[in-house]
C-alpha cells in the first residue's frame, strides 16, 4: 500500500514538471483552436488523475514480478535506449533489426526466429515509413551510400 501512494506522489510531482514544461512550447502566430500546449496538458492531467486514484485507492498487497521478469525488463530498457543513440549514426535498419530481434529473442528464445522477426520487422516499417508515410529516413549509415 504504501508503494502505491509514493509512487501515486512521484508520478504527481513527474506530471507537474511535464505540465511546467508544456508552458514554455512557443504557440505560433495563427494557432489552431486546440494548439500545441493542449495535448501535454491533458496527458499531464491524465497522469495526475491516475496518481490521486493509486494515491487514495491502493491495492492492498502489491505481487511483485520474479527476478527473472525484472531483469527481462531491465535489458529491454537498455535495449531501447541504446536504439535510441544508435539511430542516427548507423541508419534505420541496422539498428531496428537488431533491437526487434533481441526483444523478439526474450519473448520466444528461438535465435532463428528472432532475426528473421528482427530482419523483417525494420525492412516492413522502412519500407513503410519511407514510402509510405514519406518520411525521410537513411536505411544505412551515410559513408555507406
Amino acid at each position: 500500500m504504501a508503494g502505491d501512494r509514493i509512487f501515486g506522489a512521484v508520478m504527481i510531482v513527474v506530471a507537474l514538471g511535464y505540465i511546467l514544461s508544456a508552458t514554455t512550447i512557443q504557440v505560433p502566430l495563427f494557432p489552431d483552436p486546440v494548439g500545441p500546449k493542449t495535448f501535454p496538458f491533458m496527458i499531464g492531467g491524465g497522469v495526475i488523475v491516475c496518481a490521486l486514484y493509486m494515491m487514495f485507492r491502493p491495492d492492498p498487497e502489491a505481487d511483485w514480478p520474479p527476478l527473472r521478469s525484472l531483469l527481462s525488463l531491465v535489458i529491454a530498457t537498455i535495449v531501447m535506449i541504446g536504439y535510441t543513440y544508435t539511430l542516427k549514426p548507423l541508419g534505420f535498419l541496422i539498428p531496428t533489426a537488431l533491437a526487434a530481434g533481441i526483444l523478439s529473442y526474450q519473448l520466444s528464445p528461438r535465435p532463428v526466429a528472432a532475426i528473421l522477426t528482427g530482419v523483417g520487422l525494420a525492412v516492413g516499417l522502412f519500407v513503410l515509413f519511407r514510402y509510405g508515410l514519406d518520411l525521410g529516413l537513411q536505411p544505412f549509415p551515410r559513408g555507406w551510400l
